[in-house]
């Protein structure tokens, strides 16, 4: 989390860096009250939108529609470093990103999906 309501006192968006290593993933979710932005900055990129692949290389961005199931996956031989911007916020963080695809606990006692993480 780069600026947020807990950082910054932000009231309209929320920004993050994401970074994961050639093969990493984030699990696929949904934002009910948000559109999401995606800029990479450097790396290759594949987006996951309710099925279809989007490969996305640095410099080249892409806008995810709120309600739209996304899945983020670190494609080449470099690591991915993207920019997030999430804006309208939900009413309440816990309310403002919902997984679909099983997670692992940290604990390793199996995998959760859905509500909020």
């Amino acid at each position: 989390m780069l600026l947020s309501p807990r950082t910054v006192g932000a009231t309209a968006a929320f920004t993050a860096r994401l970074v994961l290593a050639p093969g990493e993933h984030v699990a696929e979710h949904y934002h009910p009250y948000s559109d999401e932005f995606v800029h990479v900055v450097r790396g290759r990129l594949r987006v996951r939108v309710d099925g279809e692949r989007i490969d996305l290389d640095g410099d080249e961005a892409l806008m995810i529609r709120r309600g739209a199931r996304h899945r983020y996956e670190a494609s080449g031989d470099e690591a991915v470093s993207a920019l997030l911007v999430l804006a309208p916020l939900a009413p309440r963080p816990d309310l403002g990103h919902v997984d679909t695809e099983p997670v692992p606990r940290p604990d390793g006692s199996g995998a959760v999906v859905g509500g909020p993480s």
